[in-house]
């Protein structure tokens, strides 16, 4: 019996809701930011044309590249910490059982940690006098000043970010590792695979496309971060760990609306820009492999 098919040539009426909310939270706000680049902002009834001048400004500041290479540099960091690490900790968790059930519970914890309490968290157990941390690295005669050492401020920056956000990655290639059916485990027992040949001919399929995702996640939060770095050393020592996201924010804080503004723009085009290139990038990997005998 030939199977039925149904047309529903006004399906795309479902999506009506979902792209307005997007325009309205999205495109408008964004439009509306896009616009206000364009001029020197006093007030909204006080504003003066200056067409592309900021921008002008923006890009050919020594600084904003500085500081771009400083966001890139942080986010490789996190990505290449956080990655591996995830992928042992998902993979050294037992397939089925409470065990699992309480590691994914434990890792998610910090997840749900308010960002502004974060660096406060971390500097309390980094304090010498009454930090667990401190205390301990005192004790074992390690000097750690992530106040005035540039290597230290970034090193409690990347397992401060590590902390909070390896559940995320933990939990995502867990839920691939889920999808692997026991019939190819037996198999590949059957067949004397190694543990190497099993991830790589198993279990990798399977997580490519939640790591694809956990990858865009992890980077378009790592390129913006402002709130922990912030707390930390508010972009210090000097500008050591002056991010994109944190000139941005003392644009905002300066009341320099126009200048805040377009660097906004460049800043949200920039971020789009990477992760359409990772995105395609990605893309392009997973097609070339299916295609492979």
């Amino acid at each position: 019996m030939a199977r039925q098919r149904y047309h529903r040539p006004h399906a795309w009426l479902y999506l009506l809701p979902a792209f307005a909310v997007l325009t309205c939270v999205g495109v408008i706000p964004l439009a509306i930011n896009a616009w206000h680049s364009l001029f020197e902002v006093f007030t909204l009834e006080a504003k003066f044309w200056v067409g592309l001048e900021w921008y002008s400004a923006l890009l050919t500041s020594g600084r904003f590249y500085e500081s771009f290479g400083r966001s890139l540099t942080f986010s490789a960091l996190v990505i290449a910490v956080q990655f591996p690490l995830g992928l042992l900790i998902a993979l050294a968790l037992p397939r089925t059982g409470w065990a699992k059930s309480l590691a994914l519970v434990l890792v998610a914890v910090p997840l749900v940690v308010p960002w502004n309490m974060i660096p406060s968290i971390w500097l309390s157990l980094m304090n010498v006098e009454t930090g667990y941390l401190g205390r301990a690295m005192d004790w074992a005669g390690i000097g750690f000043d992530h106040k005035f050492n540039a290597l230290h401020t970034w090193v409690l920056l990347v397992v401060m970010d590590t902390w909070h956000w390896i559940g995320l990655v933990v939990i995502l290639a867990s839920s691939g590792l889920a999808s692997v059916p026991d019939a190819q485990y037996q198999a590949a027992a059957i067949d004397r695979a190694s543990r190497w040949q099993v991830f790589r001919f198993v279990e990798w399929p399977k997580l490519r496309a939640v790591l694809l995702m956990a990858l865009l996640l992890r980077f378009m939060d790592s390129f913006m971060i402002y709130v922990e770095a912030f707390g930390i050393n508010a972009g210090g020592p000097g500008s050591a760990t002056t991010f994109l996201s944190l000139d941005l924010g003392e644009e905002i804080k300066a009341f320099n609306y126009g200048p805040a503004a377009a660097r906004s723009v460049v800043y949200f085009l920039m971020t789009l820009l990477i992760v359409f290139a990772l995105w395609r990038a990605m893309v392009a990997n997973d097609a070339e492999s299916k295609d492979r005998p």
